[in-house]
């Protein structure tokens, strides 16, 4: 897989309030969740909203029990990067669809939470590594791009008016974290053992996944300290952004 040139931008920082939107439990502690202590750090305040429960993430147990299970480890490893709401929506995890009821809920959050910036993860098809990214990811990141779009027009989705919730069109941007084909740096030097924390609150689903579960925290350190590297610093991690309202420079 080619591999494209390191970006030299730092993520802008100048903004008070983030919404996390994933697939899964978990997805944010595999990179963002370094980036994301830092800004709550500096008085950020960041909400989550998970789109599945994660309910088939373990082989050999029942989803219902995966899914509280795998809650309650998000909810921890939020907690360890100082972000206090997660929110869980009801998608089916592994058959997440794309279509307008995935847009309508996510604009319903984003209405709710009234962020500045929205961040989500990789979603194009395939990984660094030339893997294929699943579909949950693609199908959640493009709907985020578009929910951003979709909850500043009172005329999508007209329902969630009689909700109460008012159109919210000041999403400046979407920070896609672990994206192929990446624009921006953060500077995590100072939050990369918090961000790994967060990640061993994970601590039956790592189990589950045997062997593999020793490895992340090295590839992800790797990856993490060759971002700096080339940035300047000890630990960065790069991403994606894509503008929704913020002036084109």
């Amino acid at each position: 897989m080619q591999q494209t040139p390191a970006p030299t931008k730092a993520m802008p920082e100048n903004w008070r309030t983030g919404l996390a939107i994933v697939a899964h439990p978990d997805d944010l502690e595999y990179g963002a969740a370094a980036a994301i202590a830092k800004w709550t750090a500096q008085g950020k305040k960041i909400d989550y909203v998970m789109v599945s429960k994660g309910e088939a993430g373990i082989d050999g147990m029942e989803p219902s029990e995966v899914g509280r299970l795998r809650s309650r480890e998000e909810i921890n490893a939020a907690r360890v990067v100082g972000v206090e709401t997660v929110e869980f929506l009801d998608h089916v995890d592994g058959v997440i669809e794309y279509g307008p009821r995935l847009r309508r809920d996510l604009s319903r959050a984003i209405r709710r939470h009234r962020p500045d910036v929205v961040m989500t993860i990789n979603h194009h098809l395939q990984f660094f590594s030339g893997h294929l990214n699943m579909a949950d990811h693609r199908w959640v990141g493009l709907a985020v791009f578009d929910a951003a779009r979709d909850a500043g027009n009172r005329w999508i989705f007209p329902e969630l008016l009689e909700e109460g919730l008012e159109p919210w069109n000041e999403v400046r941007f979407v920070a896609v974290f672990g994206s192929t084909i990446p624009t921006h740096v953060v500077d995590v030097s100072e939050h990369w053992e918090t961000g790994l924390a967060s990640l061993r609150e994970h601590k039956v689903y790592l189990e589950s996944l045997g062997d593999v579960g020793n490895s992340p925290f090295e590839f992800l350190t790797a990856h993490a300290r060759e971002a700096g590297a080339a940035f300047g610093c000890r630990y960065a991690s790069y991403a994606e952004l894509v503008l929704i309202n913020e002036p084109f420079a």
